[in-house]
This record gives structure tokens, C-alpha cells and sequence, in this order.
């Protein structure tokens, strides 16, 4: 049976490289038909002296039916369904289909499907001729369909246990088992048919059949499976979760994870039903008590002097250990506030003690606050974590902002659009001097020009969310207002700003909406700019908005042009005071705030690298999103690595010898030194930062390769694990970027290895802060993070390893690199891409 589309264009993940379905959007029942049992039964079932009821009338050949069930986890899904009945002659054929109770979107992954035959021996009794149990998920989790012949293990009943004991498949291969594979092929369209052929190929394999059949003394079920039109992809259902307004044993919040509903499993782990306990949201007067008593409110000498012995000592400094996304548990609590006199010398302490405290006790809440001066003092990435949405007390956030003052303006830079974000947890409201964070950010930016132009446009894109513009349009109110008192011009220059974005867009909308060719486009653009009366060929001295450090007075209109995609981006020349030229791209109808979070974490990272003194040739680019559908790019002079491949021969080494050749540099093949050693090193960064980010569709056109070397990613439309192509591979590294080091033997090669792994590493010990700045973001209108946001930051924790040694780092990542280099399904989906380039070209 060959279903066509019958189940809605919608509920197909269709690309222009590979198209599939989802499991779990096909509301179609499971079916299964059962077509002929091949089987020589070397002596009668039954002896007709035995029954004497029917012994004459009955057929020499025994009454047999098929049942089939699904099963799951050592469970059934479904009833019994058997065939009906059919007097049997020398074949035992059935065709017949039978509509299994369950449907594909609720099948698990583990499902099997138990074929049993049975022989009605006498009315009340029937005999097991032989079972079987196929597997319903295939390789790479693809659903089976079509034909299938499953061996019948004989005088026993189909076991649909997890680790079956009647598989249908024993490993064992014959001559048929090769044509019938080729059959499959020619059947779904892989071999083409060739009539006359195909019928003395038939008649051939007809005829090797019938022999093996002879010879055979096995016993094989034949049965089909239904057919689609496009692979079908196990997908598990995910059950909405929806948190209760609860609170814990200990009066405070419920701890992050903590749900009321209690969950009925089935066979494979998933949730079939919830029931709520209407007394979960009431306190438990024992566990209250029991509260009250261990964390005294006494502050005694006593207490102040407490330590823990060794065992407490390790477990604590496990505890301390946790990344922020951890929960604690009730004794984890109670043992940080056993001994919080104690661990107030230990800055990585105060982040876990704090979440240990039930703030809705005042006085322990009290005792908690009195203890922040006496801390030591924490850590820039600990700070961050205290202004995320877990902590509301305002002393907690104002201490968090007083450990931020130490940053400088460059580091405070790196993490400003987090802070920006951290906002909306303020609470903010008509008395402005109760937001601590609002007040130093301000502080800061009318300080430093650079730091105040990256406030004014994150405030900016913020007030266009309904939700919290009338929040940050007080922040944005309360910045205007300290520049003129503290009498900076700077105010004119931000209208000023606003008012060639605004123009821009225009522009860049209405050149979308001519009908004309992409040249005469062009040509009209370069007209509106070369004309006065716009105001964009020369204006007064303008601090881009892109990268205010570039002062621009107009636009070059001959060097303008129009790139060829579907959206049109502006490439824009821009004059500079200096006399140079700056480029950058416009574009409008893209949100690029997603991009925009990319590459501040590229920023970072590269930034932490450097400290340690790994300089890894990273090219992170400007981007700055200046609208919900606009923004800026900053234009780097490159191609992608398709193009360069393609003509070349796919080799960069002879990309690299037309425009740096060094005869005499063997070592390097020719090429200069530097332009290996940046190739080198920036292949290393981007694919640890690549995979830790979780950046999906790595395509070489979303590869870029700078004049000198340096190659670097672009087009981030897909973080945290999100790919539009299936099995994507680990990170983008391919054999002709292996080729180019050298291959996979040569010293460039085992330099790039050892660089990922020093980076991955020293990465790892800034977890907490890469992970805090995610989790800052959480709220923020980030398309990959707002599809998931209580997930957001555990996936990138999971890509980080925190449990693992800094060895057994090195292990993982060497595993993920074999992996990455030797994925067949990514080098087939690069080839179909790069076809759906040339044909769209």
C-alpha cells in the first residue's frame, strides 16, 4: 500500500536538500499485511485418528492463522489481532491487511511488532507453529516500509521482550536475501527498470527461488508494511510542562525542576497521564518544624565558629562545584546555611548559599542580607548570575551591581547586552533610584561614548516589545535626561543616528518592493544616494551605530550595490573622517538579534582565549541589530570556501599558491607561513565555539576564507542544537579543509587537533560565566532560545562537560572531530546544497 499525502504538506519537514517526516506528526493508524508464510511441514499437524469429529472433512493441511502486537519496553501497546480464518492448500496465503489500534506519532522508538502462527489443533486448542518479532524503527531511526521477510523461529510464540529472544533477522545471508535487497532498490526508484531485462532477470530469480526453497527447511513470514513518500523519522512527543505556583518543605520557592504532577509511565518511560495532588501547594506543618529547628535563628559564637570536618568538607566543595543551572536539594540547602559563617571566605560559596535561603522567612532572609558584606568578594560571572530572574531581593541585586563596578569599560562591553536584558527582572518603577543595575548602567554609558552608543540602540530594540517598552522607555527617559545634566552633546548625535537607520530602511524597503531587474535596482540606489536633497552623499561628521569608533561623513554611491538574495541587503560604502572608507551591510526584513548574541559570544570567548595567550586568528565581526526587522553588518572582505573550492579543483592549497606563494616555505606546501598558521588556528577556534554555541547549518557558503587565511562562520539562523538538515555533524570540518592543513597525517593537522583542544578546555573553566550570560537571555526575543527557554541554558551546558577531567575533555573532543570528519549524511547533504546553489545561480 502506497500512501500518498494524505496526511497535510505542513506536517513535512520539506528543504531544498532533503525531505522527510516526523513520527510524530502522522496521525495515520499502523498497519500490517500479512501475505504468505513460506513453509514445508515435514509431517501433518494433526492425526486424523485424534479427531475424530472432522478428521474426514478436514484438509490435509493444517488450519493455520496469524496474530500480531505491538509491544514496547517488555510491554504490550495493543490487543491481540489475528487473520481470519482460510481453508490453507499447498500455500499458506492470507493477503490481508489488519489495522493495528495505535497510531505512528505514539509509537515509541523501542516498538516491535510480534507475528506469531498458530495451528487450530481442535476447538479449544491451538498449537504454536512458530513466532517472530521485527523491529519498527530502523537505522538512523527510520521507520520500516515495504516488503518484509522475517524468519519464523519454529514451535514457539513471538517474544516482544526488549531483548528478544525470536528476532526476525538472524544475521544469516543467502543468494535470494542479495536479489530481494536489489528488488527493494529497483522497487523505490534507486535502479531504473529496463522491461525486457527485467523480465528474464525475473524469471531467473523465480527460478533460484524455487530452488533455495527446496533445499530450505526454514520457516519466513512474508508481510508488507505501508509505504510513504518521503523517509519517516522517529520523533518524541514532548509533553507541556506547566509549572505550579508551589512552594517547597521549607516554605521558599519550589526548586527549579520541582513539579506537582505526578506522571503514570509506560513501558517506554514516556508520561500516559497526570493526576495533581490538590495538597502539594499546603505546608508541610512536620517539614516546617523540622525547618525551624535545623536552621536556627540564633546567631550565636557558636555558630560563627562552626567548620566541617573532612567528609563535610568534600561534599560542600562538591556542592560548589555545581554549574548554575544545578538545583540543590533539601540536605544541600541545609548544609550551606549549616555552615554559611564558614564559607563566606569562599567566593564560588555565595551563589549557592543564596539559593539555600528561604526568602520568604523574613528574619532568615534578615540573617542572609547581613552576611553579603562580610563575603568576599565575587566573581564577575557570579555577579551576572545574581541579576538573573532566580534572585528578586534587592539587596542580593544591588551587591551584585556593587561587584560589577570593578569591571572596566572593555570587559563591561562584553557583557552589556545581558545586562541590558537583565532589566526586566528590576522591577522597576516610578522611583527610579531602586534600580541599582539602571542607575550604574547609565552611570557608565554617559561616561564612554563607546559603551553609551551599544546602550542607546540595545534600550532602543527593547522598547519595541510591547511587553516592557514603558520599562525601558523610563531607562531610555533617565539616560537622555543624565547626558544634558551632565552636560554631554551626545544626544544629537544618537537623533542623528536614528535618523540615517530610519532612512536606510526605507531605502532598503523600497528597493525590494521595484519590480526591475537586480542592475537597475542598483542604479536607482546609487541615484537616491548621489542626490542632496536625501542627505546620505555627505553630512556632517557621524559616529556609525555599527561601530561608533568610525566617524562617517556619507556614503559612496558608486561603491554601493545590491547583494543577490532574496532579501536584498544594501552593501554600503561609507566615507570616514580620516579618509578612509569603511563597508557595511544594510538589511531589512532579518531580524538580527540572534546573529547579533552569536557574535558577542564569539567576542567573549576570543577575549578569554586571549587572555590565557591562545590567539586564535577569530575574525568576529560587527553586527548590531537597530530594529525588530534591520540592522548592520560589518562587511569583511572574503569568499565562501564553496566558491573557492569550486575554482579551484576543490584544493585551497592552490587557491593560496595564486596569492601567496613561498617557494621556498616546504613545510607549509608552498604557501606562507602566516596564511597556514591563520587557517590553522581559526579552523580550531570556530569549530570548538561552533559546537559549544550548538550552530547549526554549517554549509561551506556559510564558510568564509579572508585573504589572508583566516577563515570564519556567518549566518548564525540556528543555535543551540537547531539544524534544518537531519544528523548534522558535530562541528564543520571537512576532508578538504583537512587536505588543506595537509591531511589527517600531517603536523598542520595534529597542531589544529591540539589547538581545539586547548581552547575547549580553557573554555570550559569560564563555564559559568557563558553560561549565566545565557541565562540572562532567557526572556530576550531570541528566536532559538525563545522555542525553548527553561532549556536554553542545559543545552549548553550539556555541550561544555562539566564532569569531565581536563583529559577526558581532550578524549571527547577527539571523538567528536573523528565523528565530524567521517559523517557521510553532512557530505551528502554539502553535495545536494551545493547543487541547489548551482542550479539557483
Amino acid at each position: 500500500m502506497n500512501i500518498q499525502r494524505d496526511i497535510g504538506g505542513e506536517k513535512f519537514k520539506n528543504y531544498k536538500d532533503y525531505s522527510y517526516c516526523l513520527s510524530g506528526k502522522l496521525d495515520l493508524n499502523l498497519r500490517v499485511r500479512i501475505s504468505l508464510l513460506e513453509w514445508k511441514p515435514k509431517r501433518p499437524h494433526l492425526d486424523a485418528s485424534t479427531v475424530p469429529y472432522s478428521a474426514e472433512k478436514r484438509s490435509p493441511y493444517p488450519d493455520l492463522y496469524v496474530t500480531c502486537q505491538v509491544f514496547a519496553g517488555d510491554q504490550p501497546l495493543t490487543i491481540v489481532l489475528k487473520t481470519s480464518y482460510k481453508p490453507m492448500s499447498s500455500k499458506f496465503t492470507w493477503n490481508e491487511w489488519i489495522v493495528l489500534p495505535i497510531k505512528y506519532k505514539d509509537l515509541p522508538l523501542n516498538a516491535q511488532l510480534a507475528f506469531t502462527v498458530w495451528d487450530a489443533a481442535s476447538p479449544r486448542k491451538v498449537v504454536a507453529v512458530g513466532g517472530s518479532t521485527l523491529r519498527l524503527f530502523g537505522p538512523f531511526n527510520i521507520i520500516r516500509t515495504g516488503p518484509q521477510k522475517l524468519y519464523m523461529w519454529p514451535d514457539c510464540e513471538a517474544d516482544g521482550s526488549e531483548h528478544t529472544k525470536t528476532p526476525s533477522d538472524t544475521g544469516e545471508r543467502t543468494e535470494m536475501d542479495r536479489y530481494e535487497k536489489l528488488l527493494k532498490k529497483q522497487d523505490r526508484g534507486d535502479i531504473p527498470r529496463t522491461d525486457w531485462l527485467d523480465n528474464l532477470a525475473y524469471r531467473q530469480i523465480e527460478q533460484i527461488h524455487k530452488k533455495l526453497a527446496a533445499q530450505s527447511d526454514k520457516m519466513l513470514l512474508n508481510v508488507d508494511l505501508p509505504r510513504f513518500d518521503f523517509p519517516v523519522i522517529f520523533d518524541e512527543h514532548e509533553y507541556e510542562f506547566k509549572p505550579h505556583p508551589i512552594s517547597n518543605s521549607f516554605g521558599g520557592p519550589a526548586a527549579a525542576g520541582s513539579t506537582p504532577l505526578v506522571h503514570g509511565n509506560s513501558s517506554s518511560g514516556n508520561p500516559i497521564f497526570t493526576v495533581e495532588d490538590p495538597e502539594m501547594t499546603r505546608e508541610n506543618p512536620v517539614e516546617a518544624k523540622h525547618r525551624r529547628m535545623v536552621r536556627s535563628h540564633r546567631n550565636t559564637p557558636l555558630d560563627r565558629e562552626l567548620k566541617p570536618n573532612p567528609k563535610i568538607r568534600d561534599e560542600l566543595a562538591q556542592i560548589l562545584r555545581y554549574p548554575p543551572s544545578h538545583s540543590l536539594t533539601a540536605a544541600e540547602k541545609d548544609q550551606l546555611w549549616e555552615f554559611r559563617f564558614y564559607l563566606t571566605r569562599d567566593k564560588r560559596a555565595l551563589t549557592k548559599f543564596l539559593k539555600s535561603v528561604v526568602w520568604s522567612d523574613p528574619a532568615e532572609a534578615k540573617q542572609a542580607v547581613d552576611l553579603l558584606p562580610t563575603w568576599v568578594g565575587v566573581d564577575v560571572d557570579d555577579a551576572l548570575e545574581l541579576l538573573g530572574s532566580s534572585f528578586e531581593n534587592r539587596e542580593v541585586r544591588s551587591y551584585a551591581v556593587t561587584q560589577l563596578r570593578s569591571a572596566n569599560d572593555d570587559d563591561l562591553l562584553l557583557f552589556l547586552l545581558q545586562l541590558v536584558q537583565g532589566l526586566k527582572f528590576e522591577q522597576i518603577d516610578d522611583n527610579f533610584g531602586e534600580s541599582n543595575l539602571a542607575a550604574f548602567l547609565i552611570e557608565r554609558a554617559v561616561k564612554n561614548p563607546i559603551l553609551g552608543n551599544y546602550f542607546h540602540w540595545y534600550l532602543m530594540i527593547e522598547c519595541e516589545d510591547v511587553a516592557v517598552s514603558k520599562m525601558y522607555g523610563k531607562v531610555v527617559y533617565q539616560y537622555m535626561s543624565m547626558m544634558a545634566a551632565s552636560g554631554i552633546q551626545r544626544r544629537e548625535s544618537l537623533r542623528r543616528q536614528g535618523e540615517l537607520i530610519q532612512t536606510l530602511a526605507n531605502l532598503a524597503k523600497s528597493i525590494k518592493q521595484m519590480r526591475e531587474s537586480r542592475p537597475k535596482k542598483i542604479e536607482k540606489l546609487r541615484e537616491f544616494i548621489s542626490d542632496p536633497k536625501n542627505g546620505l552623499i555627505s553630512f556632517l561628521p557621524l559616529a556609525l551605530p555599527l561601530d561608533p569608533r568610525v566617524e562617517v561623513t556619507g556614503i559612496i554611491p558608486e561603491k554601493t550595490s545590491i547583494f543577490k538574495s532574496n532579501l536584498l541587503p544594501l552593501h554600503l560604502t561609507f566615507s570616514c573622517t580620516d579618509g578612509s572608507q569603511y563597508q557595511a551591510i544594510f538589511k531589512s526584513g532579518d531580524d538580527l538579534r540572534q546573529d547579533q548574541l552569536v557574535i558577542q559570544l564569539i567576542t567573549l570567548m576570543d577575549d578569554l582565549l586571549r587572555k590565557e595567550n591562545l590567539d586564535l586568528k577569530l575574525m568576529p565581526y560587527k553586527v548590531l541589530a537597530t530594529g525588530a526587522d534591520h540592522g548592520m553588518v560589518q562587511f569583511v572582505p572574503s569568499q565562501s570556501l564553496a566558491n573557492v573550492l569550486n575554482e579551484n579543483n576543490g584544493s585551497l592549497l592552490m587557491f593560496w599558491r595564486k596569492y601567496h606563494l613561498d617557494e621556498r616555505s616546504v613545510d607549509t606546501f608552498g604557501v606562507r607561513p602566516e596564511v597556514m598558521d591563520a587557517y590553522v588556528k581559526s579552523c580550531a577556534g570556530y569549530c570548538v565555539i561552533m559546537y559549544l554555541l550548538g550552530v547549526g547549518d554549517r554549509h561551506l557558503d556559510n564558510l568564509l576564507l579572508s585573504p589572508n587565511g583566516n577563515i570564519f562562520h556567518v549566518d548564525f539562523g540556528f543555535i543551540l542544537g537547531r539544524d534544518p538538515k537531519p544528523f548534522p555533524a558535530p562541528m564543520k570540518i571537512t576532508k578538504e579543509m583537512v587536505d588543506a592543513m595537509g591531511g589527517f597525517n600531517s603536523v598542520h593537522y595534529q597542531s589544529f587537533k591540539s589547538y581545539c583542544f586547548t581552547a575547549y578546555n580553557i573554555l570550559r573553566k569560564s563555564a559559568n560565566l557563558i553560561l549565566n550570560l545565557f541565562g540572562l537571555m532567557v526572556d530576550a526575543n531570541i528566536p532559538d532560545i525563545k522555542a525553548e527557554p527553561d532549556k536554553a541554558v542545559w543545552k549548553v551546558e550539556e555541550r561544555f562537560q562539566l564532569n569531565l577531567t581536563d583529559d577526558e575533555a581532550i578524549k571527547f573532543f577527539q571523538n567528536l572531530i573523528n565523528e565530524s570528519v567521517g559523517a557521510l549524511i553532512p557530505q551528502i547533504a554539502e553535495t545536494i546544497h551545493g547543487w541547489a546553489q548551482h542550479w539557483r545561480k
